[in-house]
């Protein structure tokens, strides 16, 4: 593989012209499709198979509702500041009765309930709500619709009525343009410090947004053919900026490196690509392979996520391959500093050396210290609790968030998450099933009212309405859906009706529940994929042992430092968090792919100089010396520009997006200096010669992958002016 990648470098840099053009035209013809093709993308989670999607199917089909438009609550609350009247006074019920009207004027809106003729009034009088239907989904509700939803509302707040909004049709895309600039600053200025020079700095940064940009457009283009998470677009941006500054970086050190010898650009770009691009390749196959096995959950919309990010992931890896040789055509020998050779000349020890010689000199209290350390970071992962995010997660100070607590306070917390109960039976028996069933549920734990079952013209279906007592995310409300289920039968009296449990609040615990259950299956295939992938990279069992089991500390660590920070609220403040609770249920699953791939880039980078050396005949912790020497500063610089990156998208309103950009960044911290430049070379040295053993029989067997590039060095010092031939 080296000897073509060598190839692809060389026509690349001499092909600049033609390979330029054809890339900016798939990013023209990506726009384009963008702009043209582009579909709505949606906050909604499904799992097709559970009981509540199985339930809103049922209700589909019988009752003609396919729950699938977007809907609004405008609560009217009565302040202190209105004096001691409540909503049913003259002049806030005027004013209530004229906001309704103006909402059933509304674009797209197709009906709304008013609070004073449906009942929705709290029992003091001082908190009510309108519920307004839409006629399209939640991602065609267009602007217009949503700035006279607000106006209408607004206009009863003259009353001294405060008013707020929530439903899935007043959420707004979360839109993160400062996080993105925060992270591209950071990193440009780590480049500009590791590189020495603003036109190698830029580099990078350039193919990067460049992938970005395209694997974005492919994005949009997919929402026009498949439902994909709203959340879609920011994972492929977070990592596909993530990886495609770093993938750069290591070309374009090696590149550096052999101009730095004398050698001229175009061979310079075909090494550096046959090297460096191998283990880019390899680096971003592990990737790719773990977004892609996130099918393995079953659950679509993670499925989407994964294979969208993914795809970002390997636009990155082929410009790296392709248009980075091609720009370092037109940047010449700018891109390596006047200063650089009498650097590489005054025998100046680097810090990775210098790093590298006192963890070998101290491995046994460096390596305890270590472990321990992230044992204690790992301490919170025990009062790990996931939930999907709702209302409740929101800013304190978005209007969402001021609707849940004063629909809470006014008709308690259930109310933000009622259960909505199917029962299904034979023809002319459905009414009196779920009669039945409304008994035995009010003499629940945990439930407050249930409403009277309204049934279908053929009485085969019919539906009630459960308010619990608790929130949609607690622990209480989850039980109380087990409950249900476990007692259905019992609850209809009658064998032949079954009742289901659904609606929004069942829906996220379906979705949790599957993702905790696919979280330790989904663990073991990424595991068993490293130690494979890593014993066909070193030709040894113990270094690919080392590394899973790193990767399992950098996990468990990670876990804990969220927790801690997002559950526990331990320094919320420092990071932004004005809100703690559950950990959103898909990241862990998001993180255990994504950290996978990250912490196997760093191993390969790090560990693949030690190797080589060993090979060459050098002792154990010499070579362990010489891989961090080589490798220290280039992973050095590719961790701090992820965490950068990753750390800027804690700003973002979202609550996904801000936990993904905190543990990515915790865990490729934790993973890059803690796991890799410590725990790694401090291993190594103890394990000394038995740490590359195979035995014969299995090396026999494996495939020589030769990620290093050892073959294409071996050809270029024999033939260095020559072209090669064969692989």
């Amino acid at each position: 593989m080296a000897t073509y990648l060598y190839r692809l470098g060389r026509l690349a840099f001499r092909r600049r012209r033609l390979v330029a053009a054809l890339w900016l035209a798939l990013l023209l013809a990506g726009g384009l499709g963008a702009a043209t093709l582009s579909g709505p993308t949606s906050n909604a989670f499904s799992i097709p198979g559970t009981e509540s999607s199985r339930a809103l199917e049922v209700i589909e089909d019988k009752l003609g509702s396919s729950g699938d438009v977007a809907t609004a609550r405008v609560v009217f609350t009565a302040t202190p500041e209105a004096g001691a009247q409540g909503l049913d006074a003259a002049g806030p019920k005027t004013a209530i009765g004229a906001a309704v009207a103006q909402l059933q004027e509304a674009p797209q809106v197709a009906a709304v309930t008013d609070p004073f003729a449906g009942g929705t009034v709290s029992q003091d009088g001082r908190t009510a709500y309108a519920t307004v239907t839409f006629s399209v989904g939640a991602g065609d509700v267009t602007h217009e619709a949503k700035d006279a939803l607000f106006a209408a509302g607004d206009a009863a707040k003259a009353a001294g009525l405060e008013v707020e909004y929530g439903g899935d049709a007043t959420q707004e895309t979360s839109h993160s343009g400062a996080t993105e600039v925060m992270g591209v600053l950071v990193a440009a200025v780590v480049l500009a410090i590791t590189f020495g020079s603003l036109v190698a700095a830029g580099l990078p940064l350039l193919t990067a947004i460049l992938g970005v940009g395209l694997g974005l457009a492919g994005v949009q283009v997919a929402t026009g053919f498949f439902d994909l998470s709203s959340s879609t677009s920011a994972l492929a941006l977070m990592l596909g900026l993530a990886v495609g500054i770093d993938y750069a970086l290591f070309i374009l050190t090696r590149y550096r490196s052999e101009l730095a010898r004398g050698v001229d650009g175009e061979e310079a770009a075909g090494r550096a690509v046959g090297t460096a691009g191998s283990a880019v390749v390899f680096a971003g196959l592990t990737v790719v392979i773990a977004l892609g096995a996130l099918f393995v959950v079953g659950i679509p919309f993670l499925t989407a996520m994964g294979l969208a990010a993914a795809a970002t992931v390997a636009v990155a890896v082929v410009i790296a391959l392709t248009l980075l040789p091609a720009v370092l055509g037109f940047a010449g020998g700018r891109v390596l500093p006047k200063r650089a050779r009498a650097k590489h000349e005054s025998g100046h020890v680097p810090f990775g050396e210098r790093w590298g010689r006192a963890v070998v000199k101290a491995r046994v209290p460096v390596l305890g210290l270590a472990v321990a350390g992230l044992a204690v970071v790992a301490l919170p992962v025990t009062d790990l609790r996931m939930a999907l995010p709702d209302d409740s997660t929101a800013a304190p100070e978005s209007t969402q968030r001021k609707a849940y607590d004063q629909l809470s306070q006014g008709f308690g917390a259930g109310f933000n998450g009622p259960l909505v109960l199917v029962v299904e039976a034979p023809a002319g028996q459905a009414v009196a099933a779920a009669q039945q069933a409304k008994a035995g549920l009010a003499q629940l734990e945990d439930v407050v009212a249930v409403t009277d079952p309204a049934g279908n013209q053929a009485d085969d279906t019919a539906l009630m309405t459960l308010v619990p007592g608790s929130g949609p995310s607690s622990e209480a409300t989850q039980g109380l859906v087990q409950d249900i289920r476990d007692r259905a039968a019992a609850l209809t009296g009658s064998a032949d009706a079954e009742l289901m449990v659904t609606g929004t609040t069942a829906l996220n615990i379906d979705v949790s529940q599957k993702l905790n259950d696919a979280l330790v299956p989904y663990l073991a295939v990424v595991v068993g994929l490293a130690f494979l992938l890593l014993m066909l990279v070193f030709r040894s069992i113990l270094v690919p042992l080392k590394a899973t089991l790193g990767f399992l500390l950098s996990v468990a660590a990670t876990f804990g430092a969220v927790v801690a920070v997002f559950q526990w609220g331990w320094l919320a403040g420092l990071f932004g968090i004005e809100t703690t609770g559950p950990i959103v249920s898909l990241m862990p699953i998001l993180l255990i792919g994504i950290l996978f791939g990250l912490a196997m880039d760093y191993e390969v980078f790090l560990v693949a100089g030690m190797h080589e050396a060993y090979a060459h005949g050098a002792r154990p912790d010499d070579a362990v010396v010489a891989g961090m020497r080589n490798g220290s500063r280039v992973v050095t610089a590719a961790a701090l520009i992820m965490i950068s990156v990753f750390f800027g998208f804690i700003l973002a309103d979202d609550a996904i997006i801000k936990s993904l950009g905190f543990a990515f960044a915790a865990g490729v911290a934790i993973d890059a200096f803690v796991v890799r430049m410590t725990i790694v070379p401090a291993v190594l040295s103890l394990l000394g010669d038995k740490a590359w053993w195979l035995p014969r029989g299995l090396d026999r067997v494996l495939p020589n992958v030769d990620v290093e590039g050892a073959k294409l060095t071996r050809q270029l010092a024999d033939r260095p002016d020559r072209e090669l031939v064969g692989a």
